[in-house]
């Protein structure tokens, strides 16, 4: 008789882990791995899992990776796999931790304006839950209806009201993640106020996985907010809707919205019949105000706007008009929608992440045009003004290797724009895999250096996420 064969390493991992968690959790059948190999992202690296596991209890999270660690088997950790830069996407032979069905919301503390939850929760459901009780939870991604708080704490998400609320990582106040061994540990604090020790909490937020899993998660809450208000102003050029953006940020105003739409986006919405958006625009100002005097806000943010040389500012009045205003906004993916219909071939988009101080606004997306020009390509921005922060969505055939080829180009050239202003690759969409290599042109190499060994000293074996955030 023949030896017995020795199970193949993947084999053995999935009976460790079929041994210690219940049944139908180790999933490696072909659909279900297919089905999460890769997020939002187009084009980037991803691989064949070994399986896909759905733990319900950080207990069952800690098995995982000890038997990962056992078998030296990388993990990416993921949630509804809404990311934009390839930071979820699965490593050849590695397990991927799908986090959904740890989606409880544990605690709301209203005497103490926060809520504790865990990390497949959705953003637009936890949001609902705590304005149940009267609190309000900010961060609003635009895939707020779909992403996770895991995932927008692991990439540092934001949102379109940034500008007044800030971002995801601003109401973190405490995690528990699992580390590479499988311990336990939770950072941060319940309190206000905390000063003891290193800020290990927010070492994790923005960490896309690479540092550990995010098991449950403290955030702040705030009061509810009033009414929004809002006004459309459309203008003649870019600088002059940067002039605006200016003049509303010097006046001392904080819109809880404060939106832009390039030239490109611009026509397509009023291609679709919007009334407020009349051909010929190079720019589009959607600004909201949620404060108590929100009428009287508007009405001195559109004359700021008509002083900067707006062909148009419409201020609304009530929550209708209100309304009718913010749908243009709410109208740009059905508009590039059909403007890509008109397109040959299977269209695809790169949507960028870039930002810049605010001052450089304007001179960023006429760069964005020029670049569009230059490589023969449709290219529409949108962006939170108020911060700087730009989504150029670079839109090509797919299925043509020279539109390929000129999409990526053109997507390092608005990263290489961003950078010599004074920016940064991304202001909240993460670096992943698409943008890992321009990291290194953005951190002085002795800050990289320190990223480094910040990741050796939390995974050693480099487990969690290889290959994402950090080339090496």
């Amino acid at each position: 008789m023949s030896a017995p064969t020795k199970p193949a390493p993947a084999a053995a991992l999935l009976a460790d882990l079929r041994a210690a968690l219940p049944a139908g959790l180790v999933l490696d059948d072909e659909e279900t791995v297919l089905a999460h190999r890769e997020d939002a992202a187009p084009f980037g690296e991803a691989g064949r899992a070994a399986a896909v596991v759905s733990p319900t209890t950080v207990e069952q999270v800690q098995a995982v990776v000890r038997a990962c660690a056992a078998h030296r088997v990388p993990i990416v950790p993921q949630g509804s796999r809404t990311g934009l830069a390839g930071g979820g996407n699965a490593i050849e032979g590695g397990v991927v931790l799908s986090l959904l069905k740890m989606d409880r919301v544990l605690e709301i503390d209203k005497a103490n304006r926060l809520v504790r939850c865990e990390p497949g929760v959705r953003t637009a459901e936890l949001a609902k839950a705590v304005a149940e009780q009267g609190l309000f939870y900010p961060p609003d991604p635009a895939s707020w209806e779909t992403c996770t708080i895991g995932g927008n704490i692991a990439t540092g998400a934001g949102g379109l009201c940034c500008v007044k609320y800030g971002v995801t990582a601003d109401y973190v106040m405490g995690l528990s993640v699992v580390l590479a061994d499988g311990e336990l540990v939770k950072v941060g604090r319940r309190t206000v106020k905390c000063v003891a020790g290193y800020d290990l909490t927010h070492l994790f937020v923005g960490s896309e996985g690479t540092l550990g899993v995010i098991v449950e998660a403290t955030l702040a809450l705030r009061p509810p907010h009033g009414e929004a208000l809002a006004l459309l102003a459309t203008f003649p050029s870019a600088t002059a809707a940067g002039a605006a953006v200016g003049g509303i940020t010097e006046a001392g105003h904080t819109p809880s919205a404060l939106e832009l739409l390039d030239r490109r986006t611009s026509e397509a919405i009023a291609e679709l019949g919007h009334p407020l958006l009349p051909p010929g625009a190079a720019a589009t100002l959607i600004v909201a105000s949620d404060a108590p005097d929100a009428a009287a806000r508007i009405k001195e943010m559109a004359a700021l706007c008509e002083q900067a040389g707006a062909l148009a500012a419409t201020a609304a009045e009530n929550a209708e008009q209100a309304h009718e205003i913010l749908e243009a906004r709410r109208l740009v993916l059905p508009a590039l929608t059909e403007q890509a219909k008109k397109m040959p071939g299977e269209i695809a988009s790169f949507v960028e992440d870039v930002a810049v101080p605010r001052a450089q606004l304007a001179v960023l997306i006429d760069r964005i045009d020029d670049i569009a020009e230059q490589y023969g390509l449709y290219v529409s921005t949108i962006g939170h003004a108020g911060d700087g922060n730009l989504h150029p969505s670079v839109i090509f055939d797919k299925t043509d290797p020279d539109a390929m080829r000129r999409a990526r180009e053109a997507y390092d050239a608005i990263m290489a724009a961003a950078l010599e202003l004074g920016g940064t690759i991304t202001g909240e969409h993460g670096v992943g895999t698409l943008k890992r290599e321009w990291l290194a042109r953005e951190l002085e190499p002795r800050e990289l250096r320190l990223q480094q060994d910040v990741k050796r000293a939390l995974d050693p074996e480099g487990l969690f996420n290889p290959g994402k955030v950090l080339a090496a």
